[in-house]
């Protein structure tokens, strides 16, 4: 007689759940910090440059710039594809997010649903169950 393989995923306890939540959460707050990085500072190299602010903004901007380069090294997953790629999907709502609070930019239809299906792709990408 054939026997079949278990193919059902064991059960987390409680204790397991509590940590997959806080690292979720954890590169959640990652996720931002890189957003306000990289996005503030390409706005303020903006700013310096094309609005004439001074290279006192772009010096700034270019130091943000490097804040974010270093951000990505915090991440639990050690994976570099993996988390530039997720990241570009949070870049392009938070760029949008950016642009309504601090230019006055009002996002249509189709950036919305362009921001929320980049956002779904984070989802999949980070936080999808692996077995490695």
């Amino acid at each position: 007689m054939k026997v079949k393989p278990n193919l059902r995923r064991p059960r987390r306890n409680p204790a397991q759940i509590r940590c997959a939540a806080k690292s979720v959460l954890r590169s959640i707050l990652l996720f931002a910090v890189a957003a306000l990085a990289e996005i503030g500072g390409a706005w303020m190299v903006w700013q310096g440059v094309r609005e004439h602010r001074g290279l006192a903004w772009v010096g700034a901007g270019i130091a943000a710039l490097a804040a974010y380069g270093f951000v990505a090294t915090f991440r639990d997953d050690p994976h570099f594809g993996r988390i530039l790629a997720a990241y570009s999907g949070i870049f392009v709502a938070g760029s949008l997010a950016w642009g309504m609070i601090l230019d006055g930019f009002r996002p249509d239809r189709h950036d919305i649903a362009g921001a929320l299906i980049c956002l779904a792709a984070v989802a999949v990408i980070m936080y999808a169950p692996r077995t490695t």
